[in-house]
């Protein structure tokens, strides 16, 4: 009895090397399309998040981990509620799949790309959490802090998955090919940009914790003055403006195809749209259509600004520091 045990774990053990051996060696298409559909997904997470807050479909599934008490998923009764926050938990499934396949595919990359394997690595562990913060939301009521915290970390992911993006496709990271190392003066204004972009995030979720949609009728709300949080949030946008202005202005005579002067525009181009949208909807009463916009634009601005910050201060493995 004891020599079948031993001979079973032997060819389990022989089983997985030999699936561990089919793996790839180095950084593959299929690699580099499921670090985009990662980066993709979670800004959909963060537009889908919105939807179901400016809808008021928060507690559609009034329970966690399962929909109802007796159904793992919605039920017809549950109506188009129970749909919209059903599909949002089921979105955070497919992307801890994306997760899964990302880091089996990076298995023998561990200690060659260790980069890749850990942003791989966090974000399959974090995606898991993040459905348990979830489930806190939706059995605290929706707390509107609950809530916040359950928006930022989807915006870490955001986060993360651009830094795994960029180092897929060697635009950063310790194997990104040999750049003249950006003067002092883009470096520093690429860390103020990143870092007013990522408080801009922050102070957000103050304006949208004391906003109408609550994600139900019956939610709390944080108590505080909606003008001033307002005039909080706006105030690190307007420095992320400026900032990126300097950056483009500063960039500008590296000419077209430039890496740093492309990345400086998108940043210029998003933040500006972001702040159009945000004031057309504070003037207009916040509709939900335009709350929708500013989620997606939140996404857009949180990976334009990563992606500002990795490349002005990326390290390749021959870069060598401008005279």
């Amino acid at each position: 009895m004891e020599l079948k045990g031993v001979t079973e774990v032997s060819q389990s053990n022989t089983a997985l090397q030999n699936f561990a051996a089919k793996l790839p060696r180095s950084v593959t298409p299929a690699i580099k399309r499921l670090s985009v559909a990662s980066l993709i997904g979670q800004g959909v997470l963060i537009v889908s998040g919105g939807v179901v807050r400016v809808t008021g479909s928060g507690l559609g599934c009034p329970t966690w981990p399962k929909c109802t008490a007796e159904s793992l998923t919605n039920t017809p009764e549950m109506g188009i509620h129970g749909i919209i926050e059903f599909a949002n938990r089921t979105l955070t499934f497919a992307l801890a799949a994306v997760g899964l396949v990302l880091l089996v595919l990076l298995w023998n990359l561990r200690k060659e790309r260790k980069d890749l394997f850990g942003l791989a690595l966090c974000l399959l562990a974090v995606i898991p959490a993040q459905a348990v913060i979830g489930g806190i939301t939706v059995l605290s009521g929706l707390n509107p802090y609950v809530v916040s915290l359950h928006f930022l970390v989807s915006a870490a992911l955001v986060v993360v998955s651009m830094l795994l993006v960029n180092r897929v496709y060697d635009r950063a990271g310790a194997t990104a090919p040999a750049v003249a190392r950006p003067r002092p003066i883009i470096r520093q204004l690429s860390v103020v940009a990143a870092s007013a972009g990522y408080l801009a995030v922050v102070l957000g979720t103050l304006v949208t914790g004391s906003g109408p949609h609550s994600g139900d009728a019956t939610s709390p709300r944080m108590e505080l003055d909606g003008y001033l949080a307002t005039r909080l949030h706006a105030l690190p946008v307007y420095l992320l403006v400026a900032t990126s202005i300097i950056l483009v202005i500063l960039l500008w005579r590296n000419g077209r195809g430039d890496i740093l002067r492309n990345a400086s525009l998108l940043l210029l181009g998003s933040v500006v749209l972001q702040g159009f949208i945000g004031y057309w909807q504070y003037f207009t009463g916040i509709p939900i259509a335009l709350v929708i916009f500013h989620m997606a634009g939140a996404s857009l601005m949180l990976t334009v600004a990563t992606n500002m910050i990795d490349l002005a201060l990326r390290r390749g493995k021959d870069s060598v520091p401008v005279r």
